[in-house]
């Protein structure tokens, strides 16, 4: 595979995309870097599988399983201020179905002075059935029951047993009006620390010789367990042809190409449809037409 790196950042500056940053790692090793790789920048999205890696932690011992119900491991405080008919309605929610994004009815975000609050007063509309509906309250969910689960906050866990193990320093993590984790966006990394988290994930779940999550989890949270209309859908990460990909909604990404040993990363504030980042990026790093 022939791999153009020059050619693929000249064309980010003669387009003047808004690219922060971008590394390319091919078995662990760095080839390449452009850019800012070191500042933080919002990662929006590319949160939720950073909550993932935590749920698969939790679930690693034990703690959860992708079955749990959700209203067995959230704050018994808010369930008990549910209605019998709201109680019912999230009865068939499990982690699994958060995770993979296939509960119907919730708005894209949770807003108020309760966030949990709000989000279990949603009107589920056929809960029972898994239809692909994308919302950050679903992340948002899947972190607090990683709190209640583990009896330790879901950002201090992830503090402690993802981002310090891989070397990741500095970020910031968001927090809801209550002090639970967001889960779902306004998280702040490096193209370098993204890069970490996706070559952890490639080398199923280690890092330099340390377990940080089950690679059995890693496996199922990489595969495609929901299709929805862009694409396949695992635990907070999408398909990418024979990988998957760490996605922001402002062109933040992180491809994992297990195949090839490619980790490639790049961070951005592009808001507009923009796919000739993506398409520059597969003709001259991975050599596609």
């Amino acid at each position: 595979m022939h791999m153009d790196f020059d050619a693929f950042v000249r064309q980010i500056e003669e387009n003047r995309w808004r690219v922060y940053g971008t590394a390319v790692y091919r078995r662990g090793q760095l080839l390449h870097r452009w850019g800012d790789t070191e500042g933080l920048h919002p990662v929006y999205s590319a949160a939720k599988s950073v909550t993932a890696v935590a749920a698969g932690i939790a679930m690693g011992e034990g703690r959860l399983s992708p079955e749990t119900p959700v209203l067995a491991v959230l704050p018994k405080a808010h369930v008990s201020r549910m209605s019998p008919l709201q109680k019912e309605r999230f009865a068939p929610i499990t982690l699994h179905r958060l995770m993979t994004m296939s509960v119907g009815g919730f708005p894209f975000r949770p807003e108020g002075k309760s966030w949990l609050d709000a989000a279990l007063a949603c009107p589920l509309e056929n809960s029972g059935t898994p239809v692909f509906c994308y919302s950050n309250i679903c992340a948002y969910l899947t972190g607090v029951a990683v709190t209640e689960a583990m009896g330790q906050d879901a950002g201090q866990l992830i503090a402690e047993r993802i981002l310090a193990p891989l070397g990741i320093e500095s970020y910031r993590l968001g927090r809801c009006p209550e002090g639970y984790f967001y889960g779902a966006s306004n998280m702040e990394l490096s193209v370098d620390g993204l890069s970490r988290i996706g070559q952890m994930l490639l080398d199923g779940g280690v890092y330099r010789g340390r377990r940080i999550v089950p690679e059995a989890f890693v496996k199922a949270a990489t595969t495609v367990q929901q299709m929805s209309r862009e694409g396949g859908y695992g635990y907070f990460f999408w398909k990418y042809r024979d990988g998957f990909s760490i996605n922001g909604k402002w062109k933040q990404k992180c491809y994992v190409l297990p195949k090839e040993g490619l980790v490639i990363t790049y961070l951005s504030d592009i808001r507009e449809d923009c796919p000739e980042l993506k398409q520059s990026m597969e003709k001259h790093l991975l050599g596609l037409e």
